[in-house]
């Protein structure tokens, strides 16, 4: 059975990128999310396996990149959260990392690397 992934990113374009890597290597993307408010209520929804997410969101309701990965965190010590960011916010990432996030994701990146990230998160070799 295919690990479900959960894609949280407020650029459309970024979400279909993950997605269409994620789905072509035998992941199922069993939602998307734009803001961090979303991520953490389709975290609760479905359970993914992983979770993309992005750090830096418009504000658009009370929660920030960093209030998501607490906040998952908080409702499964185990979720699988990668930060997926531009190196310009290293700071963010490292914080978001301290709260239990497992790894990141500099953009722009390849495939390749994305993979590699969800691969050794996740313990697989899909």
């Amino acid at each position: 059975m295919a690990k479900k992934v959960l894609v949280v990113d407020d650029a459309l374009f970024m979400r279909n990128l993950i997605k269409s890597i994620l789905t072509k290597n035998g992941y199922e993307v069993c939602a998307e999310g734009a803001n961090a408010l979303e991520g953490v209520e389709l975290y609760k929804k479905f359970k993914p396996d992983l979770v993309t997410l992005d750090i830096v969101m418009p504000k658009m309701e009370e929660l920030d990149g960093i209030s998501a990965v607490k906040n998952i965190m908080a409702l499964d010590q185990k979720a699988n959260i990668v930060v997926v960011s531009a190196l310009a916010e290293r700071r963010l990432v490292e914080e978001a990392l301290s709260y239990g996030a497992k790894d990141f994701v500099v953009k722009p990146f390849t495939a390749e690397k994305l993979l590699e990230v969800v691969h050794r998160v996740l313990g697989d070799g899909v």
